[in-house]
């Protein structure tokens, strides 16, 4: 089952895809524009969009992925931009640790 709206699938998400790169840093500001920010290679790359984007966006179920309008700073143009919200994503150096402790 697919959550409702993007707006929900972010909730329960730790990191997304955008337009094929991973980005853990994402979130919405004071005025509920969602920011979404990661590094391809030396670039850093940002895409924002309002409340009323992100209300819009349409789910994909053959792609499992959300298409979405929004402003990309690398290009500096609006678009369609494709969004994969991905599970509770969470890296811990904890789990090596005990891995090496069980060997």
């Amino acid at each position: 089952m697919t959550a409702q709206t993007l707006l929900n699938a972010l909730e329960h998400c730790g990191m997304v895809e955008i337009d094929g790169l991973h980005a853990f840093e994402f979130a919405l500001d004071e005025d509920d524009n969602l920011h979404i920010e990661c590094i391809d290679g030396r670039e850093a790359k940002h895409w924002e969009f309002t409340p009323a984007q992100v209300e819009a966006a349409t789910f994909d179920e053959t792609l499992h992925s959300w298409l979405i309008e929004g402003f990309a700073s690398d290009t500096r143009t609006t678009g369609e931009h494709r969004l994969v919200c991905m599970g509770d994503v969470v890296s811990s150096s904890d789990d090596e640790e005990e891995s090496d402790e069980n060997a």
